[in-house]
């Protein structure tokens, strides 16, 4: 479904919601069914999810502008946890 914007002279502004590629040119004003013409509007990318957004511009900048690591990050000091949560209570050797 895709939202589809409309605007009455008299009532304003009002979107319909209709399958893709059967909008109308002209749809009847809900509030007082006069002919609205169809408003053509960028379509909602700007709803993308922030950390999405965040992530895409992240990756078109390393394409032009990769980050040079300059020495290797330290080592993990801590164990990595035991596969199976029952091995935790086992004493260990």
């Amino acid at each position: 479904m895709a939202t589809y914007a409309y605007h009455c002279a008299d009532c304003g502004p009002f979107e319909v919601r209709r399958p893709i590629g059967t909008a109308e040119p002209a749809e009847p004003c809900a509030a007082c069914g006069a002919p609205a013409p169809r408003r053509y509007t960028p379509p909602l990318l700007a709803r993308t999810p922030a950390a999405e957004a965040r992530a895409r511009q992240a990756q078109e900048a390393s394409a032009h502008e990769p980050q040079v690591v300059e020495r290797v990050p330290p080592a993990r000091n801590r164990p990595a946890p035991p596969p199976d949560p029952r091995w935790a209570g086992l004493p260990r050797p």
